[in-house]
């Protein structure tokens, strides 16, 4: 696989561990409204994931079907936290960080990135940042 392909894939599996945090955030919450907002943030990384699953595919390479160990402690901790104190400030606030490890990443990738990956990252970026906005000015109790 060569090193563009590579670097698509990290992104996928990080992509993927949002997708999956935001899924399990949603089913350990009781508010309605984070249960949406929850949804709808990992529908937003699910296109996020298919965008870049089609690239790869079009390199004739295989698409990262799984997340990081990285991203399975964060929700672990997160659940172990949440036991501790407020569950949806703390779900909140584990995803506040999730969305801006994605979004790093992403910029990472795109400061080096060859102009075709490039272009495919710029149009995926501003959607990852208006999710980090999204997460960023939720309230609990509020959304």
């Amino acid at each position: 696989m060569n090193q563009s392909m590579n670097h698509l894939n990290e992104l996928i599996e990080i992509t993927r561990d949002g997708q999956r945090f935001y899924q399990h955030a949603m089913e350990e919450v009781a508010d309605v409204e984070l249960q949406h907002l929850f949804r709808d943030m990992a529908q937003a990384k699910t296109h996020v994931i298919q965008a870049l699953s089609v690239k790869v595919a079009a390199n004739h390479e295989q698409p990262s079907q799984h997340g990081t160990l990285q991203g399975r402690l964060r929700e672990k901790y997160a659940d172990a936290k949440a036991r501790l104190g407020h569950k949806e400030a703390t779900y909140i606030t584990e995803l506040q960080d999730m969305e801006a490890h994605i979004v790093r990443a992403f910029e990472d990738a795109l400061e080096g990135a060859e102009p075709d990956l490039r272009a495919l990252l710029a149009i995926e970026l501003p959607r990852l940042r208006a999710c980090h906005e999204r997460i960023r000015h939720v309230q609990v109790g509020r959304t």
